[in-house]
């Protein structure tokens, strides 16, 4: 079963891939959509620890981009806190 919340983080990530001008930053927002994308798709529900670390890194990621990139950051950020407060409801 699919996960909406994720595959929009997701989205917006590889969005923001496109649109960042640092090869590094590009590379590290590609990787985590993929990431990302794998739990969205995946059968079982999602871990909150893995989510937490995913939080973390997209914690880091919003405060070293700015501009668009970093608002497309933020919307993934805030998708997958709200799964993950999902999760533990």
């Amino acid at each position: 079963m699919s996960d909406d919340r994720l595959r929009t983080a997701s989205e917006e990530l590889r969005d923001a891939s496109a649109a960042a001008d640092d090869e590094e930053i590009q590379r590290r927002l590609y990787d985590l959509s993929d990431r990302i994308a794998a739990l969205a798709a995946a059968e079982e529900t999602p871990d909150g620890d893995d989510l937490m670390q995913h939080l973390h890194a997209l914690g880091e990621l919003r405060e070293t981009t700015d501009g668009d990139v970093s608002d497309r950051v933020d919307s993934a950020l805030e998708n997958v806190r709200e799964r993950r407060e999902e999760l533990a409801d």
